[in-house]
């Protein structure tokens, strides 16, 4: 753990400055490396050369870069979005395995997104959290009292059901907001938003009296739609 905070004191420096350059001129990073340059980069950390990794990070925050703009409007700070999506770049080199057939970039990308997903999770967590002790008024003796003690459950069980609650009523909202009237239909059929019943694409082909590629082709437009939408904030 100590050398994992080291070594990002000693890059976050750098990777800050490149990064915050790439956001006015995407011609400030260094670039790619090769698929050739990659292997041998990769084999000489793995024999121990610190230097190798040092250009491994350096030469993959294009990457990050990429990410962290995906995030840029979650209410997250730029500079901590950069910090955490490096960060995740490291765990990603220091992870990964070049036998497994994966390109670096393949999977350092879950990385870092994992890395920024767990802390925009952990920050809505602690604002639910928050949220939930705020006191909201006294009983008969006299006592403060907050939320949670009027639900009296347990805190992670609440905060996790305000979070699906909350993410349910962004789901609807997106599928009214950015869905065609048949994108609508086809993903309310699909996943029983209606009436608790999900139905196959041949069933909604049958119904809608078009093929079931067709079906198929509108429901993964649908999808993205709704996930671009649901990345949003």
């Amino acid at each position: 753990m100590e050398k994992l905070v080291l070594l990002v004191l000693n890059v976050l420096l750098k990777p800050f400055v490149i990064l915050c350059g790439y956001m006015i001129n995407s011609n400030s990073f260094p670039k790619p490396l090769t698929k050739e340059e990659e292997l041998e980069y990769l084999n000489r950390y793995q024999q121990g050369d610190e230097e190798a990794k040092r250009i491994l990070i350096e030469r993959n925050l294009r990457l990050v870069a990429h990410i962290v703009k995906k995030y840029n409007n979650t209410g997250k700070d730029l500079d901590d979005l950069i910090s955490i999506g490096t960060i995740g770049l490291i765990k990603a080199i220091s992870t990964f395995d070049p036998t497994k057939g994966t390109r670096l970039a393949t999977y350092a990308a879950r990385c870092i997104e994992n890395e920024i997903l767990m802390t925009i999770r952990a920050s809505k967590k602690l604002r639910v959290e928050l949220s939930l002790h705020e006191p909201i008024g006294v009983d008969k003796e006299g006592n403060e009292i907050n939320l949670l003690d009027i639900l009296g459950s347990d805190v992670d069980h609440v905060i996790d059901e305000v979070d699906l609650r909350i993410q349910t009523k962004k789901l609807y909202r997106a599928i009214n907001d950015v869905l065609k009237d048949r994108e609508k239909v086809i993903i309310e059929l699909r996943y029983g938003l209606v009436d608790g019943g999900c139905k196959t694409q041949r069933e909604i082909a049958a119904m809608l009296g078009i093929s079931r590629s067709y079906v198929s082709r509108i429901e993964t437009r649908a999808i993205e739609k709704l996930h671009k939408e649901m990345n949003k904030s």
